[in-house]
């Protein structure tokens, strides 16, 4: 049985993934891994493929859910989007890794493109 932490972030994906179908991206992949870690979604955002990291908090007290997302973390993040783009024979493509911040409790859902990432190919 997946854990209350499982069952949160797997709720959140969910929600994310239906928040960009609904700004006109198509969901094209989940949970992609790769040897540096995982990226949540990848979804075509018109010509560009976006990365999207989901971070779901059910409270504040250990901080905003976008303030997880460490420089470390962002490196790793950009490592597994570019494995993909290669494994996919899509090394010139223009991509970026967004976040998707979900807080339940609070204000919902915050797409945050400002803090957004990009290389273009």
């Amino acid at each position: 049985m997946p854990s209350a932490c499982t069952r949160i972030g797997t709720g959140g994906e969910s929600i994310a993934a239906s928040y960009l179908e609904s700004h006109g991206m198509s969901v094209v992949a989940r949970n992609v891994r790769s040897r540096f870690g995982e990226v949540d979604l990848v979804a075509d955002g018109g010509g560009t493929l976006v990365f999207g990291e989901v971070k779901t908090r059910c409270s504040t007290a250990y901080g905003m859910a976008e303030d997880s997302v460490t420089p470390c973390k962002r490196a790793r993040l950009g490592k597994t989007a570019a494995l993909y783009l290669q494994r996919h024979g899509l090394e010139r493509h223009p991509w970026r890794v967004d976040l998707v911040a979900i807080a339940p409790q609070m204000v919902g859902l915050r797409y945050d493109q400002s803090r957004a990432w990009h290389r273009r190919g």
